[in-house]
């Protein structure tokens, strides 16, 4: 387990009240480098945090079709910075609808990239929580292992356009004080 800091750093696992409440009502930002090496930041509505593999893990699904796939697929590292309770709306939309291929998003957001501790993707530094992640794995979600008929209508899930699963190894936790009052 890595080690954690005194401050306004905090174990893995006690700010899921503010995570939960950012992935219930807006998100939060998935911040993942492109080939390029830009940071490109899309809104998460769904992520879990727990023990995968005996070591603290974020999990997050993203589509095959999104551009986030592409670049979490060759990304040794991500960040999920978790914005305070009902900032930060607009940018969610625009991360959450916009791609990056083409677009810097955090210039059209207006928000600020900002260096991470142990990795090397950015965080967003208007957020008031961030997890810092290595790269485990990505497994697809095949069709056939969907088991709920309603979840594959839900989500318009036709083969080839289900989600992928990314474990990340939580490295570092924290909250960013002036951010997070």
């Amino acid at each position: 387990m890595p080690e954690m800091l005194t401050g306004s750093d905090f174990i893995w696992k006690d700010q899921t009240d503010l995570l939960w409440g950012a992935l219930s009502s807006g998100g939060a930002f998935l911040v993942v480098l492109d080939p390029r090496g830009r940071p490109n930041p899309m809104t998460i509505g769904w992520g879990q945090i727990g023990i995968v593999w005996s070591r603290p893990a974020f999990t997050v699904l993203v589509r095959q079709n999104r551009y986030t796939y592409e670049c979490l697929r060759a990304a040794e590292s991500f960040t999920v910075s978790v914005p305070a309770p009902g900032a930060l709306k607009d940018a969610l939309l625009l991360c959450g609808t916009k791609s990056g291929r083409g677009l810097d998003k955090f210039h059209a957001a207006g928000l600020t990239p900002a260096p991470a501790r142990l990795v090397k993707t950015p965080i967003v530094a208007e957020c008031a929580a961030h997890y810092e992640c290595r790269a485990l794995a990505h497994p697809l979600v095949a069709m056939d292992d969907i088991t709920a008929a309603d979840v594959i209508d839900r989500f318009s899930y036709v083969a080839g356009n289900t989600h992928a699963v990314f474990f990340g190894e939580i490295l570092a936790t924290y909250t960013t004080p002036a951010v997070a009052r």
